[in-house]
């Protein structure tokens, strides 16, 4: 089989089993610093392992004390647990994201579906010319006045667990929901 039919047969499968964004899927296949987030984060599948000892993540609540992050006809953000060391923290490291994402489960488990990584601005900026970036990504700026009550924030979620056919990057996934919560 030639190689342009072989890569036509590709695409037909990818669009089959229904992974849109196959391209870039691709493109971050082979990234060293996704393979040592998933490595790190592999334990926190478990809850438990994320909010005990040593790990200390907790449920970040916004400001109207909602848990679970959803925008009706977007998408959601789901739970989100912080590790409020790390936060505090304006380094950037692949393999300790500031938060993980979980998706409540009609069985009452999390699941552990995305990677967060939070910096304040100002802590940022205090040394740096330009946003932050990692896994080729820059990332997002979240002004204040925001839902948590922070000041201004760069984030990038990381859909390393769960498919986000927007983009792994993207903040909003439609394939994740707060029904459960």
């Amino acid at each position: 089989m030639n190689k342009k039919r072989l890569a036509c047969l590709a695409a037909v499968v990818l669009a089959a089993v229904g992974i849109a964004g196959g391209a870039a899927l691709k493109a971050h296949a082979g990234d060293p610093g996704l393979a040592a987030a998933r490595s790190a984060t592999a334990g926190f599948h478990q809850l438990d392992r994320a909010t005990s000892p040593p790990a200390g993540y907790g449920v970040l609540l916004d400001a109207k004390g909602i848990a679970c992050i959803d925008l009706p006809g977007t998408g959601a953000m789901v739970i989100h647990y912080v590790n409020g060391g790390l936060f505090d923290d304006p380094a950037i490291d692949a393999t300790k994201p500031e938060a993980l994402v979980y998706e409540p489960e009609k069985n009452g488990q999390m699941r552990l579906v995305a990677l967060e990584y939070v910096v304040i601005k100002s802590a940022w900026d205090a040394n740096h010319a330009s946003p932050p970036s990692l896994f080729g990504q820059t990332f997002n700026l979240t002004l204040s006045p925001n839902r948590f009550g922070l000041p201004a924030f760069y984030s990038l979620h990381a859909w390393i667990w769960k498919h986000n056919p927007v983009d792994m990057f993207a903040p909003w996934n439609p394939d994740v929901s707060c029904a459960a919560a």
